[in-house]
């Protein structure tokens, strides 16, 4: 993948978990990441990275439940969010 679609998808997620307020309380499924991007970007390989180093960088947080793996942003991290964003 290339640098530059690895960016574009990063900032696309983490774009719009911000603009829907998805801060501690408020989550979402991690199916629902990937709509919205262009079919081109939505290939679930890259999405996926992405999605992982997002988790491992702890700019996302995951909640588990008996439906799916939810995903929220992480508060601590709002500054650093907003700076990439």
């Amino acid at each position: 993948m290339e640098k530059r679609d690895y960016d574009k998808i990063k900032k696309f997620i983490l774009r719009k978990l911000v603009r829907k307020r998805m801060w501690i309380h408020k989550h979402t499924s991690i199916h629902n990441l990937p709509k919205g991007l262009p079919n081109k970007l939505k290939r679930s390989k890259e999405v996926r990275k992405v999605i992982n180093d997002l988790l491992k960088t702890e700019f996302l947080l995951s909640k588990p439940t008996n439906y799916g793996l939810e995903i929220f942003l992480n508060i601590k991290k709002r500054i650093e969010i907003m700076e990439f964003v």
